[in-house]
């Protein structure tokens, strides 16, 4: 190839702004609301329980930290008041997406929890709800299942749900990647207990940073809004009767997400384009975009994916850090096209590595669509067990998704894609 590389470099997916943000935070330094409070985080929570159909939504610093509140609250609602020093999971298991950023299931670490990783399914690349069956089979004690809509796709939410009405457990809807994404019509973050979305930096509406706990409970909200202000009491002094924590969003950052927010079906629009021009783009070639329920779901687009077909990957291994591979006529493997976008100047990110494979998660529990994920196989007796997300991280990769990415720059990286195979 005789291409030069991008003069200007092409992103994952970054920030993009329109004026009006500067707007709302400009006229946060006019009315000198420089805190976590004011109009712009008034607005905003009236904004987004609009557009997502719930009653309620309380702004916070981040959506880990909303999803912090949500599992917190559910574990108090499920398993009643904490000991001192103790989180409300207190040692109990909970269920969570497996492939997912770490973000997800950190707070069930933080309420002293065990999440018990579920496997993906092909058909949407999310928790799969027959592995959920089998682990309600395992653990029929569980009362928690946290579900994250993975790159703005929607789960298969209606038998999700099912499984877990039929054990009497609760859903948190982790929706951080799918804000605008619909099931059947209704909004991600509408279909459990309680549920957040994102505004980092990366996300389909950013504010920097920031996130929203999103229910139709007002005692819940009210909880929430309580936990994240310190837990201050209504005394004229400070007063405190329970753990709290500085989790409110900043009046500024709520400033650009109130000048994003009418932005948001233009960007779902760009990016779904973006996804249909590397589908057509990609014809021809052994790999497949990520998949999701045309007939049901409609996603918001945010990262377009790709998976190369078994047979048309070439040797490639991976240790913690690094990663090595054999290039061979007709195949390729995602590190290999990773290391050439970024040659061009354009960025690429593997998959999400499931949770079941990181270091820091090895001991807890890992359930498939037949049972235990772990141990498998010993010297004497092959396994034929599928583990979906590592086979779905070991071949598939997160292509250049921005927005402000031009029809002309994305043909240019198909024809990049597309060498990596000759």
């Amino acid at each position: 190839m005789n291409w030069k590389p991008f003069e200007k470099k092409i992103w994952l997916s970054s920030p993009t702004m329109h004026g009006d943000e500067q707007k709302w935070v400009n006229d946060a330094f006019e009315k000198n609301w420089i805190t976590t409070a004011g109009e712009n985080v008034n607005e905003t929570e009236i904004l987004v329980s609009e557009k997502i159909g719930c009653k309620y939504a309380v702004a916070l610093s981040s959506g880990t930290g909303a999803l912090h509140l949500a599992i917190k609250l559910a574990g108090e609602k499920l398993y009643g008041q904490a000991k001192p020093n103790c989180g409300t999971l207190q040692g109990h298991k909970v269920f969570c997406s497996d492939m997912t950023f770490d973000a997800t299931v950190n707070p069930v670490a933080y309420e002293d929890g065990e999440a018990v990783f579920i496997d993906t399914e092909r058909d949407t690349w999310n928790m799969d709800p027959v592995a959920l069956e089998k682990a309600f089979e395992i653990y029929p004690d569980v009362k928690l299942v946290v579900l994250v809509h993975l790159y703005g796709t929607p789960a298969k939410l209606d038998e999700i749900m099912a499984v877990c009405e039929k054990h009497g457990a609760v859903l948190v809807e982790d929706a951080a990647e799918s804000f605008g994404a619909t099931y059947k019509g209704k909004q991600t973050g509408t279909f459990g207990m309680g549920n957040i979305i994102s505004f980092n930096g990366n996300k389909i509406i950013t504010g920097s940073s920031g996130g929203m706990f999103l229910t139709d409970s007002k005692s819940d909200a009210d909880q929430v809004r309580k936990w994240s202000t310190q837990s201050r009491e209504a005394a004229p002094w400070y007063q405190h009767e329970e753990i709290g924590y500085n989790y409110r969003m900043s009046n500024i950052i709520a400033g650009v997400v109130r000048g994003q927010m009418p932005y948001l079906e233009e960007h779902i629009a760009q990016k779904k384009a973006i996804y249909m021009r590397y589908k057509e783009g990609i014809k021809g070639l052994p790999v497949h975009m990520n998949p999701y329920d045309e007939k049901n779901s409609e996603p918001n687009f945010w990262l377009s994916c790709m998976i190369i077909d078994k047979e048309a990957m070439c040797k490639q291994v991976r240790g913690e850090q690094d990663a090595l591979y054999i290039s061979e006529s007709g195949k390729s493997c995602p590190t290999e096209i990773l290391e050439t976008l970024a040659k061009f100047n354009a960025e690429g990110r593997p998959i999400w590595k499931p949770m079941h494979m990181q270091p820091i998660y090895r001991m807890n529990p890992f359930i498939t669509v037949n049972g235990n994920g772990r141990g498998q196989t010993n010297a004497y007796i092959a396994g034929d067990l599928e583990d979906v997300g590592a086979d779905i991280f070991e071949r598939g990769l997160c292509l250049p998704s921005d927005n402000k990415m031009t029809a002309d720059e994305q043909d240019k990286i198909i024809e990049i894609i597309r060498s990596c195979f000759d």
